[in-house]
């Protein structure tokens, strides 16, 4: 399948600091990769780097099949930055009909349509907007022309969590029509609904790859079981995937690190009377692997 994406000991350095250190990265047509890390670990200045926005201190990027640079590619990319500067007296529809205009096939039906499902006022001047209603400006921006690839950073800062949802949606047609996507994120959920795989970057450094169901099974989640009686941990010590156990009263806390199955099937033999599951965020999860890659 060929690339839209590939990077050869891509590296940015300022001074004594390496932002990005020799970064190999493909990623395919049709796929929708989330490149995850902390604050600092990279991420915006790899997004930057792909588009040309900043020069890289060694190594090349591609964009489908050409250079980032070129107006062309361009053309057929939609990216959404971190942090969307645009003139303050700008407009939301000065925003979409400049840059509307700096790409062929323009379709305005498909921008209101964005326009009506964000609930944005494209009337009023970036000056007036909050956080959340210049994000979707940058959100329709992004999407308006039906890119062929999307390169979006943290897309949905700012948010209220039912257009949150609605992003989610719209990013899952985007992805069912074969757009390629690239992303980062601190929503479980936002990568959950949409990437095939994942990327973690750490100090500028891509220390592990893994799809999403991997990611999912190797990540440790909480199950919390409830019962009438106390039952001992040692109840649960044989179970497969159930890596601690710790007593709360009535309740046991087990952390899980694999399929929940054989340990519901435990906790229905040991007549459990109430179940409550956490689902941890990015940030815990990429802590838990990274922890794990530093002493393998």
């Amino acid at each position: 399948m060929p690339a839209a994406i590939e990077t050869r000991n891509l590296t940015k350095q300022w001074g004594d600091l390496k932002a990005v250190d020799k970064l190999d990265l493909v990623v395919n047509e049709g796929e929708c990769y989330a490149f995850l890390g902390r604050n600092g670990s990279g991420k915006s200045t790899t997004a930057r780097m792909l588009l040309d926005f900043i020069r890289p201190t060694g190594g090349s990027s591609e964009l489908l099949g050409g250079s980032g640079s070129d107006p062309d590619i361009r053309a057929r990319v939609g990216y959404l930055p971190g942090d969307l500067n645009l003139p303050r007296t700008m407009t939301g529809r000065d925003a979409f009909n400049y840059f509307g205009g700096l790409r062929p096939s323009g379709e305005s039906d498909v921008r209101d349509s964005l326009v009506e499902r964000f609930g944005l006022d494209p009337t009023r001047p970036v000056r007036e907007l909050s956080t959340g209603n210049r994000r979707k400006v940058g959100l329709i921006l992004a999407f308006m022309n039906n890119p062929e690839l999307l390169i979006l950073d943290e897309p949905t800062s700012g948010l209220d969590p039912v257009l949150q949802e609605e992003f989610r949606d719209l990013l899952a047609e985007r992805k069912a029509d074969g757009a390629t996507i690239w992303l980062t994120s601190h929503v479980m959920a936002e990568v959950a609904r949409v990437a095939d795989r994942v990327g973690l970057i750490n100090e500028g450094k891509l220390v592990k790859e893994l799809t999403f169901e991997e990611l999912r099974h190797q990540a440790t989640t909480e199950i919390t079981f409830g019962f009438a009686e106390p039952v001992p941990p040692s109840a649960f010590e044989d179970v497969t995937s159930v890596a601690a156990v710790t007593q709360d009263g009535v309740d046991l806390v087990l952390s899980l690190n694999g399929p929940v199955g054989a340990v519901l099937k435990r906790a229905a033999e040991l007549d459990a009377i109430r179940v409550e599951t956490e689902q941890n965020d990015l940030d815990t999860i990429f802590i838990q692997l990274l922890s794990g890659e530093e002493q393998s």
